[in-house]
């Protein structure tokens, strides 16, 4: 049952010190209640709890849960507060994402908005976790102690996070926008397979960043253009603004396929998109935006003393240090990772867990894209100590980013849009590593990823050996779980990386005898050479012919029509994914929304927030045409055409007068900087617009 929202609120409040998160969380709340009542059309519905981090999953009738923690960092209290909650609202089981996120799954819709309460009372968000909002901010999880690292990019990151959380100007983008930040040239932050990728660097003793744009994965990845080879730290604010500016007019918003920026970039190309940048410069708000990372808050490591250890197997802790131990710059420390199986960790470890980096180390961790745990500041003296405690917890498994610490999305196990089974291949490859070929244990060069769909949630078309979650169908009309095997991908450094090839498609139950083939092969022919090479001097058909025979299906056996992880006989599943889904409105609700945006728009001026007054104003204008387009059934893929079309249909026409065209005056957020005047005036102006078309609206129904 639900409780009155004002009753709700009193609660909130008693533990909620922001009013802005506050707000958040009983219009969830709100829109919950009307969505279970009928008053809410369940397309828009999606999108707004979308944002608030509430996902559905592919189980009826319960939610996954994202927790959006920025590059990754989560502090002793906050995990204990994440625990809390997964125990309560949850199962137990905290999730660890490729983008440094945790999820909880198998949460009630209704209590979700109690849950986001509980989390924030330790300044932990769900805020943007999904939808078409800028994602996570992701960064190297070695950030501040990185050997190689110019500076600490972590400030900058948060700075990121900062300000583009809850800022109208990323709110309803037509998909999702990704961002990184990379601790030095090793790029381990990815920054080419990102919408803006920052790789850190110092120029004439400024420090700043390599940018990336336009890169992105899925089933056409692209690599990302080099936007600048050095832009100052206190330009890379403005320069985002305006590149979310960008996209958000200029996106696809229809076609869920083609609605990334990587696709905007493709069309109009990397000097077009700049010439566009240009034109959005007066919209921005600060030209320069100064980062003041002296103000990050100094790590305190704790004092304590070393306790005693014994070490029963000298062997396997040799092993340990040799593969787990991460060099730190700050002398007499190193981090220690955590190699987490699949990303999933349960809350009783992951307390103690918590107390033991409270208590001997920082008191923080920081959670990685390859779904692990990194323990920074370290002292040297007490690594024994940390083994044994960690090896109690079931944590001191060798291995941490080598080739055995396989990344699998969570596929079939809960993701609506996964085909096969990512996880169980995942297991059973990590076991034939550790089994017969326990060189590669320690490998580091060798990358192996798995996605359960196209999607590439696992990052499988970026890995040295990557499997992508399919189906095929036999002659009979037999369907059998299968993957696709990718080779020759890699991150090469300094914005520079390779996309795997597409091999070859094989039932998914060979998957291990594939990865035999593969690694045997380049045992006896790639001696000296990293996978890369290897693999691009071999050449794409030469591993077609020697795993073509596993391609074969026309001597399936009944075990090949069972996935990996499963009992029962595979059927191919997908239902509605949500990653991001554009959502196609009604005329009502598209203006009812037009007024929300107003009232949002009044709300940011009488604080004195100008820019955001001005997007709001601006969105409810474009939302109002789109209404109306959308009654007239023409495409409304992207605000540019929103726009000129709203002219074409209405104003050239005359069925709507303005005293100007749309273009002309929904565009003057372009050509006027965001003050006071301009603002209180654009806001007028899209109070009139709105009230002409709600007008024409009327009428037009009248003569139905």
């Amino acid at each position: 049952m639900f409780l009155e929202v004002e009753e709700i609120m009193q609660s909130f409040r008693t533990e909620i010190e922001n009013p802005i998160v506050e707000k958040d969380i009983i219009e969830l709340e709100a829109k919950i209640r009307q969505f279970k009542e009928g008053k809410l059309d369940e397309e828009k519905f999606r999108s707004l709890r979308l944002a608030r981090g509430v996902y559905g999953q592919r189980q009826e009738g319960v939610q996954m849960i994202r927790i959006k923690l920025p590059y990754g960092k989560v502090t002793s209290q906050q995990l204990h507060r994440i625990c809390n909650v997964s125990d309560e609202y949850s199962r137990g089981r905290l999730h660890i994402t490729t983008r440094q996120d945790i999820q909880i799954h198998y949460v009630a819709l209704d209590r979700t908005p109690e849950l986001w309460a509980e989390l924030e009372k330790d300044d932990v968000t769900l805020r943007e976790a999904c939808g078409n909002t800028v994602r996570n901010i992701t960064a190297s999880e070695t950030a501040g102690i990185d050997v190689d690292e110019p500076f600490d990019v972590s400030p900058y990151a948060h700075a990121l996070f900062q300000y583009f959380l809850r800022n109208p100007i990323s709110q309803e983008m037509g998909r999702k926008f990704k961002v990184s930040f990379s601790a030095s040239d090793a790029d381990t932050g990815l920054s080419y397979m990102h919408d803006l990728g920052f790789i850190a660097k110092i120029q004439d003793g400024v420090r700043g960043f390599k940018v990336m744009l336009g890169g992105g994965l899925g089933s056409q990845p692209r690599h990302a253009d080099e936007l600048y080879s050095f832009l100052a730290a206190d330009k890379i604010i403005p320069l985002m603004d305006g590149v979310i500016r960008v996209f958000d007019r200029y996106g696809e918003r229809k076609s869920r396929a083609k609605a990334r920026m990587k696709f905007l970039i493709k069309d109009v190309g990397l000097d077009g998109f700049v010439s566009l940048l240009e034109e959005e410069q007066k919209a921005v708000p600060f030209k320069t935006y100064p980062i003041d990372a002296a103000a990050y808050p100094k790590v305190e490591v704790a004092k304590t003393s070393i306790p005693p250890v014994d070490i029963q197997d000298q062997t396997a802790f040799e092993k340990w240090k040799s593969t787990n131990l991460v060099p730190q710059k700050q002398a007499g420390y190193v981090a220690i990772g955590i190699k987490v199986k699949l990303g999933d960790f349960y809350t009783d470890k992951a307390r103690l867990l918590a107390d033991l980096v409270q208590h001997y180390a920082a008191g923080e961790l920081r959670l990685s894209l390859r779904q692990n745990i990194l323990i920074p500041y370290v002292k040297e003296e007490l690594v024994p100590f940390f083994y044994n405690a960690l090896e109690m917890l079931g944590f001191a498994e060798a291995g941490y980013n080598k080739a055995i610490d396989i990344t699998a999305c969570p596929g079939t196990d809960t993701c609506n849009l996964g085909i096969s089974s990512s996880t169980g291949i995942a297991d059973e490859l990590e076991r034939v590593i550790a089994a017969e070929y326990p060189q590669y244990i320690a490998n580091k060069d060798v990358v192996i990823k798995i996605s359960g769909c196209m999607n590439a949630c696992g990052q499988h078309n970026m890995a040295h050996i990557g499997f992508q979650g399919m189906s095929i169908r036999t002659k009979d009309k037999l369907v059998a779980p299968a993957l696709q095997v990718l080779l020759g991908g890699g991150n090469t450094g300094n914005g520079k990386g390779r996309f795997a090839d597409k091999v070859i498609k094989i039932p998914s139950k060979r998957g291990p005898e594939a990865l035999r083939l593969i690694l045997n092969d380049f045992d006896a022919n790639g001696k000296g050479t990293s996978f890369t090479e290897y693999y691009l001097k071999q050449g794409e058909p030469y591993f077609y012919d020697f795993l073509k025979p596993l391609a074969s299906i026309d001597n399936l056996t009944q075990e090949d029509f069972i996935d990996w992880g499963n009992t029962e006989r595979y059927e191919k599943a997908i239902g509605i994914g949500e990653c991001a889904g554009v959502v196609i409105d009604l005329i009502a609700t598209l203006l009812f929304e037009s007024e929300e945006k107003i009232q949002n728009a009044q709300a940011a001026f009488n604080n004195e927030n100008w820019t955001a007054s001005i997007y709001h104003a601006y969105a409810a204008m474009v939302n109002s045409a789109k209404a109306l387009l959308t009654a007239e059934k023409t495409k409304v893929n992207t605000h540019h055409s929103i726009i000129k079309d709203f002219d074409s249909h209405f104003i050239d026409t005359a069925r709507i007068s303005l005293n100007t065209d749309f273009k002309s005056l929904v565009l003057q957020i372009k050509a006027n900087e965001p003050t006071a005047n301009f603002a209180e005036k654009y806001i007028a102006d899209a109070k009139g617009f709105l009230e002409k078309v709600e007008t024409f609206r009327k009428l037009d129904l009248a003569h139905v």
